[in-house]
């Protein structure tokens, strides 16, 4: 719970974004665990579940919530209590099942996830309209490595009821890098398909970004001579195209309505400066206002200082 920001400046790590509602639980959780009650957990999932209760149907905003809320929950025992008192509750099974895999990832034992995997293929069958499950199951199949048939039947499920499920295509984009199970002509094949078909302004939209990206902080990470001259992948065709593909219909107010778009901008904001297209850069921060995304900033370090010195080197005069 230590990225509730105590920090007064201007800037803050905001992991619920722009959903005041979702930004408004999370800190009822935090004075709700204060309390230190008997009745703290019953309180807590009663506050969780009113929230995810409600747009049962708006699958981009539920999977938006349910991750912030696994995040944000990794050490708590406020899941599996819940599912341990409601296993018909697809919710809490979904929520457990998340949080057990965030955990695993973060401790970098992929094995240690628990009964996640049954949990998942519960939640599936209780409510099988509900791509979630199998949103955290593919996670899960990331996690594990599972061989590529497993992972694109479960990749599958997910678009099959959610056909632009942003956290489904970062999770495929991550499996097929070199770094995991896959290649650079695998990534490129999967952007390249995606493309064709998808809305410009999709919640999955900044895939394609989000690939040039991860290039090019691989090759800060390589070090030496060759992180000193990183700068140049942004004048490579692809990097710049998927660049200018986004930097001017992103800006426009309303575009991008998905519950992740500031975390689109961020990236946009990075990649733009990364690119040295500062004048560019500028609006987005502006729009922005300070709601800053761990990712991809820490790269560099500290996300809140790297995204402030972006910002005053974008600012006019700099």
């Amino acid at each position: 719970m230590a990225f509730l920001s105590s920090r007064r400046n201007k800037t803050r790590l905001a992991p619920e974004l722009d959903d005041q509602e979702l930004g408004r639980l999370l800190k009822s959780l935090v004075a709700t665990t204060r309390t230190g009650t008997i009745a703290t957990t019953d309180l807590c999932v009663a506050q969780i579940s009113r929230l995810l209760a409600q747009e049962p149907d708006d699958w981009d905003r539920r999977t938006h919530r349910l991750g912030v809320l696994a995040d944000f929950l990794t050490e708590s025992h406020v899941p599996q209590s819940w599912a341990a008192r409601e296993p018909g509750n697809a919710h809490a099974l979904v929520l457990r099942a998340w949080t057990q895999t965030s955990r695993a990832r973060s401790q970098e034992r992929p094995q240690d996830t628990g009964d996640a995997l049954d949990c998942c293929l519960r939640a599936a069958e209780l409510s099988p309209q509900d791509p979630t499950p199998w949103v955290v199951l593919l996670r899960l199949a990331r996690l594990q490595r599972w061989e590529q048939p497993q992972v694109f039947g479960v990749w599958n499920e997910v678009i099959a009821r959610d056909r632009w499920n942003r956290d489904a295509y970062l999770s495929m984009l991550g499996y097929l890098t070199p770094e995991e199970a896959g290649s650079r002509l695998q990534v490129l094949e999967f952007v390249d398909g995606m493309r064709a078909r998808m809305p410009a302004n999709a919640p999955c939209a900044g895939t394609e970004l989000t690939a040039q990206v991860l290039q090019y902080q691989s090759v800060l990470e390589r070090g030496g001579f060759e992180a000193l001259v990183a700068r140049n992948h942004w004048s490579h065709a692809m990097a710049a195209q998927a660049l200018d593909r986004v930097a001017t219909t992103w800006v426009q107010p309303g575009f991008l309505r998905h519950a992740k778009a500031r975390a689109d901008l961020n990236l946009l904001a990075y990649a733009l400066m990364a690119a040295d297209r500062r004048r560019e850069a500028r609006p987005i921060f502006e729009m922005l206002g300070g709601t800053v995304t761990a990712w991809p900033w820490q790269a560099g370090g500290d996300p809140l200082t790297e995204f402030d010195q972006a910002q005053r080197r974008a600012a006019p005069g700099s």
